[in-house]
């Protein structure tokens, strides 16, 4: 996302950057058709995805591009909702264009429009997943209710769910657990608290900072860390514009914290966060 919005990168450092990914070994990569910075070039990120993968010299047999749709960013600064099963079902087409692929591997429901009916939205969804157009289903920004609703009916075919979460924002803690207790895949997004908040999570929140020292790394690996170690469904998608950046994030993978040093994190975190969990 970071590559397609305000502030994005030249290309070739973008590129470079899902190269870097891919070397690190990363397999899913997360896009929507609504990060982009103007109206006329919807699914920019989509189609720089598309074209960095292609032009990988290795393998990219295993990695998994999941993509969105449903919210939409006109290009004026403000974002919107569309959830019209027909909608949906255009847009999907679309982002497959853009993507280069026959099917999807995995599409996620962006966020819920209050307009539609929920169960609306999801039906063209699971429609999608019945004539193979999509191979995976999952939602985002999904509470509890949702979540269940969702999986219902798409049959228990739901696989992922995609809510905001960070060191600075737990709310989604019980919507962890829950996709945990179902076996059904959590993705945190923002995992370090976006954009502009990343390089502040040791600032923000000493105890990162106290346990990244500890460990010769980086508070935001430990964030990542941190993340993974609550659940095995977790899966964070952590921004990235720089290949320095995402290789950090890569590492987090081979990070081990004690039991008492997650306590510290959780705990800290709690007290630091409280008013949004």
């Amino acid at each position: 996302m970071p590559m397609s919005i305000e502030g994005r990168p030249d290309e070739a450092r973008s590129i470079a950057t899902i190269h870097a990914a891919l070397d690190a070994g990363v397999t899913l990569i997360d896009t929507a058709d609504a990060y982009h910075l103007h109206a006329d070039d919807v699914g920019h990120n989509e189609e720089l995805i598309a074209r960095a993968v292609r032009s990988f010299g290795g393998d990219t047999s295993a990695v998994l591009i999941a993509t969105k749709g449903g919210h939409l960013r006109p290009g004026d600064g403000t974002w919107t909702q569309d959830g019209r099963p027909e909608y949906l079902k255009e847009a999907v087409k679309a982002s497959a264009r853009r993507l280069g692929v026959d099917a999807i591997g995995l599409y996620q429901f962006h966020r819920p429009d209050p307009k539609v009916p929920y169960a609306d939205s999801v039906g063209a969804i699971r429609d999608l997943l019945d004539e193979g157009v999509i191979e995976q289903a999952g939602i985002s920004n999904a509470n509890v209710a949702q979540i269940d609703q969702a999986n219902e009916i798409l049959g228990g075919r739901l696989v992922s769910v995609q809510n905001q979460f960070s060191p600075a924002l737990r709310s989604s803690l019980v919507e962890l657990e829950h996709c945990a207790a179902l076996g059904i895949a959590f993705l945190p997004w923002s995992p370090l608290g976006g954009i502009r908040r990343a390089a502040e999570v040791g600032r923000q929140h000493s105890a990162f900072q106290d346990v990244a020292d500890a460990h010769g790394v980086s508070p935001q690996q430990v964030a990542l860390a941190w993340e993974l170690a609550l659940a095995p469904v977790v899966i964070p998608i952590p921004g990235a514009s720089r290949p320095e950046s995402i290789e950090d994030s890569a590492r987090a993978v081979e990070l081990v914290l004690s039991h008492d040093e997650l306590d510290a994190l959780s705990g800290r975190t709690a007290a630091a966060g409280g008013a949004a969990a």
